[in-house]
């Protein structure tokens, strides 16, 4: 299954994580989210949202890029072969599709 695919590299581990948090978050989400909440009285509830972000958000993005450099595929196709080097069920990369 493996291919002699030449992938890119990032110049640095600083600009992956912020072309990746960038990516996912966004600058409405950084910017505008929390100052419409803190104006119109909604300032306890960015305090939540910001633990959710660092316990949610970020797990899950540090498990999409393991599984994306262990597989060296598409998403499906690393979960699927990732499913098969463990000897798991396949249908693992159905899970792909839903995000």
């Amino acid at each position: 299954m493996s291919t002699n695919v030449d992938h890119g590299q990032w110049s640095s581990r600083l600009a992956f994580i912020l072309a990746a948090t960038g990516s996912a978050v966004g600058l409405g989400n950084v910017w505008k989210f929390p100052y419409i909440m803190g104006e119109n009285g909604g300032g306890a509830f960015v305090i939540v949202y910001l633990v959710c972000i660092f316990a949610i958000g970020i797990p899950v993005m540090m498990a999409e890029v393991l599984i994306g450099r262990r597989g060296r595929l598409s998403p499906g196709n690393s979960v699927r072969a990732l499913a098969l080097e463990a000897k798991a069920n396949t249908k693992w990369s159905l899970v792909v599709g839903l995000a």
